[in-house]
């Protein structure tokens, strides 16, 4: 009985540890950093496929940042893709802002949207150079939000995405992964000096990840981001977040595309932090719940009573955290959260078994070792 209280209050405090952190590390919403000395001239690299719901709105964000001198780089791999007269088209209406787009795919790794990447970080005559996803809403003060976060001994500055605007249940239970369990343990993770890079919004010095031997680097790994988490490590440096993450709107989802997309992140992490993905499955309210029951039952208390004390302790401190950041609530948040957590547990078994899965019409082979990746090619 003692151990099992001991583990109960564990788990329930290490939820309430990184609520604070994410609490306190994160800054009002909307707020401008303060910078100090100079605003240099930025390049900021965006790889597009295909067009989305919320593409025309994400690009003209991008055209309209409150930074004195920064350069667009649209790089698209398919000359027949239908983005680029969209691309085109924004770029007429803003003739004041900088920007090109390049066409063409560099198969420099077994990463597509890395691949895309790399004609752009060659063409980008900046020595501050951002990697910006498309579906990223970049808020006015975007690039001074990712300067700001610069320090001494950082590598790499990056940006969780934040779920906004949810059409349907689906989208809400998306916004529960993003936002206050995603996200609240990433910015737990750099507080403890854990900080993992996020390939949504990337600001290099571009001088350093050149003398490292360039872009190529990052495919060293499936994914980019964990490759870059590993080379900055290798430099003795740091990967620091944001003080306010940027939004991701979501509009409709549905719950295939959330298993695909949370199915295929964890793969992901999986095979390239096996270790601190395997503590992952502690998270959640499934495993409080179950020491719980162990522990009333022990001592012949009421499960519901103690189901409906220990779902109010893990979940009341997130919604909180989400009401004083203004992250989205509404009456679905509370089913979103309890769908999240039944979710989660088996997506983690699932990601411990090889298999594909799709990113972006492109086919991935993961296998059960960090080595073993490949993309198929389309047929």
């Amino acid at each position: 009985m003692g151990i099992l209280s001991a583990a109960l209050i564990t788990l329930i405090g290490v939820n309430w540890l990184s609520v604070g952190i994410a609490a306190f590390r994160l800054s009002p919403k909307g707020s401008a950093p303060l910078l100090d000395g100079q605003q240099p001239f930025v390049s900021i690299v965006i790889p597009l496929r295909g067009i989305e719901n919320f593409t025309p709105e994400t690009l003209a964000s991008s055209f309209a940042l409150d930074w004195p001198s920064y350069e667009l780089i649209f790089c698209v791999a398919d000359e027949h893709d239908p983005i680029i007269p969209v691309i085109r088209n924004a770029m007429a209406a803003h003739p004041a802002v900088r920007a090109r787009v390049l066409v063409g795919d560099d198969r420099v790794s077994a990463n597509p949207k890395l691949n895309n990447c790399v004609k752009g970080w060659h063409a980008a005559e900046a020595e501050w150079v951002i990697l910006a996803d498309s579906n990223v809403l970049m808020p006015r003060h975007y690039i001074q939000h990712l300067h700001a976060a610069w320090r001494s001994n950082t590598g790499l500055v990056c940006s969780t995405p934040l779920g906004s605007r949810p059409d349907g249940f689906w989208a809400e239970v998306e916004c529960a992964f993003l936002n206050t369990h995603q996200a609240r343990w990433q910015y737990t993770g750099e507080a403890l000096g854990f900080g993992f890079a996020q390939g949504k919004s990337m600001l290099w010095r571009k001088p350093m990840l050149d003398a490292a031997g360039g872009i190529q680097m990052l495919g060293e790994e499936i994914a980019e981001d964990a490759a870059a988490t590993k080379l900055v490590n290798r430099l003795g440096r740091k990967v620091h977040l944001v003080a306010w993450p940027f939004e991701q709107p979501l509009g409709r989802r549905s719950l295939e595309e959330i298993w695909s997309r949370q199915s295929r992140w964890a793969r992901l992490r999986r095979v390239t932090f096996p270790f601190y993905f395997a503590l992952e499955i502690l998270v959640g309210a499934l495993p409080p719940l179950l020491v719980g029951f162990a522990a009333a039952a022990a001592a012949e208390m009421n499960l519901a009573a103690v189901a409906a004390a220990i779902l109010a302790a893990i979940y009341l401190p997130e919604i909180g955290l989400a009401a004083m950041k203004r992250w989205r609530l509404s009456w679905l948040t509370l089913p979103s959260l309890l769908a999240r957590d039944l979710i989660m547990p088996m997506i983690w078994t699932r990601s411990w078994l090889s298999g594909s899965f799709e990113w972006r019409g492109n086919t991935m082979m993961i296998g059960t070792e960090t080595s073993e990746l490949e993309q198929v090619p389309a047929l």
